[in-house]
């Protein structure tokens, strides 16, 4: 089995892995063809992620455009196709959300990346990351989480195919989940104290009159 030494020296880190439906090009330029993407988009909901859904706050990932990021195919850290820090992964932000762009190097699996773009079988990005600062929220009765800061950007990818995150993926947002039921059991369990103590004080006063 080929060892992915990307997961090795991260597998202290639960990352959290999300794919978006949104169209990867690749354009010919001077020096070869670059790939261009966005992989992420900011104030879309994601799908059903086990239990809850997902918004990507404008300006998640100003704090994280200076790390030393990885384009890989399918988060695969053997096949890494260009390096923020070695100026041939180019990052930004615009209003749709994260933008990369790369030119595909003259790798095999680079060229095979060029082939099975150029017909078409791989048109979708996703991201790597952790997560510095979430809300939650429930809307129409669903548990909605709001990602406001990411903590660390590991990698964008172009992907095979749409998949849902892992589920070790999603240990950290199950976790946070967890907090934000615990906190509203804990509010409703104060105005459930509240309304007794109001109530006391009513039949009090009515016993005084």
């Amino acid at each position: 089995m080929k060892n992915n030494c990307w997961d090795k020296k991260f597998n202290d880190i639960v990352m959290e892995k999300r794919l978006f439906k949104m169209e990867t090009r690749m354009d010919e330029v001077e020096n070869g063809l670059k790939v261009v993407g966005h992989a992420s988009v900011y104030n879309r909901l994601s799908e059903n992620l086990g239990g809850f859904k997902e918004i990507i706050a404008p300006g998640a990932f100003d704090d994280v455009l200076g790390d030393d990021v990885r384009a890989l195919i399918n988060h695969d850290g053997n096949l890494i196709l260009a390096r923020t820090t070695s100026g041939t992964l180019q990052l930004s932000t615009d209003e749709m959300g994260l933008r990369y762009e790369f030119t595909i190097p003259e790798t095999s699996y680079g060229k095979d990346l060029a082939v099975s773009m150029e017909r078409g079988d791989i048109t979708q990005s996703s991201f790597a990351f952790t997560v510095s600062d979430d809300s939650w929220e429930t809307i129409d009765g669903e548990d909605v989480r709001t990602i406001t800061k990411v903590a660390r950007l590991f990698d964008v990818s172009p992907v095979t195919y749409p998949a849902y995150p892992d589920a070790n993926d999603l240990v950290i947002a199950q976790r946070s989940l967890s907090i934000y039921k615990e906190k509203q059991v804990r509010e409703q369990e104060e105005n459930d104290l509240v309304k007794r103590s109001l109530l006391a004080l009513q039949i009090e006063l009515k016993k005084r009159k």
